[in-house]
């Protein structure tokens, strides 16, 4: 799932805000397919990781009961406009994508 990831991060004193738009089905495995019947498997993330300049600010660990498309924001103290800002996840198919940006 190459480029699934919109991600931006500002700054506001020292205080740096990340939002990332994840494109990922998110289903839970409950639903059925409206032609065939049959049970769409279960396809969710199990984690997400934000680093900043290699540091880890956040690990969170996702499950099916997250909405398709998630989106994700948050805040942490002690960043400069500049740094890297780094995204990923890891899916319970063990697909993953990842992206990185500038603090702006």
């Amino acid at each position: 799932m190459a480029d699934s990831i919109k991600i931006r991060a500002t700054l506001k004193g020292d205080v740096c805000t990340v939002k990332a738009l994840i494109k990922h089905p998110m289903e839970t495995g409950q639903r059925k397919d409206k032609k065939t019947g049959q049970v769409i498997p279960a396809h969710f993330i199990q984690e997400v990781v934000c680093t900043h300049n290699g540091k880890n600010v956040l690990t969170s660990a996702w499950g099916a009961a997250i909405s398709a498309n998630p989106y994700l924001s948050i805040e942490f103290s002690g960043a400069k406009k500049g740094d890297k800002i780094a995204l990923a996840w890891v899916d319970n198919k063990g697909e993953k994508d990842s992206a990185e940006t500038d603090i702006g």
